[in-house]
């Protein structure tokens, strides 16, 4: 069985999407430096809005080394989503070994000021994974 390079998780109505693309311009595999850039769409799916305040990444790599990731929101903003709005950004990822994996969660707030963690499934960093930035023909 093939695992697929693109997660796909709801929790409590907010759905993230998230893969990973390799990217060979800003790899120096020589010095053991793999670049990764990574799409997440977020979307609300549920009946109330819910608003993104923080991020948990925990990074394995080829070795099973671990890293973790932890911030304020996402490429500097906290976004809140309605139902029905989604929210997409990219941000980046340098591995020490050719290929690794990422998950997480996001800390997202209600307005009642509950808050819960939406998980972000594990995703694999590989260089064979499709890409996922635009191409100018898109």
């Amino acid at each position: 069985m093939t695992e697929s390079p693109i997660s796909d998780v709801i929790t409590k109505g907010i759905r993230v999407v998230a893969a990973a693309q390799y990217i060979s311009e800003q790899s120096d595999p020589d010095r053991h430096h793999y670049q990764y850039v990574y799409r997440i769409v977020i979307s609300n799916e549920g009946e109330s809005n819910a608003r993104l305040r923080a991020r948990h990444w925990v990074i394995l790599d080829a070795d099973n080394e671990r890293r973790e990731v932890r911030g304020k929101g996402v490429v500097g903003e906290t976004p809140e989503l309605r139902p029905g709005d989604s929210f997409q950004y990219f941000s980046g990822c340098p591995l020490q070994t050719q290929w690794g994996t990422m998950e997480g969660t996001y800390e997202m707030e209600r307005e009642d000021g509950s808050t819960f963690d939406a998980a972000i499934g594990r995703f694999f960093l590989a260089p064979t994974n499709p890409p996922v930035l635009p191409t100018e023909d898109a």
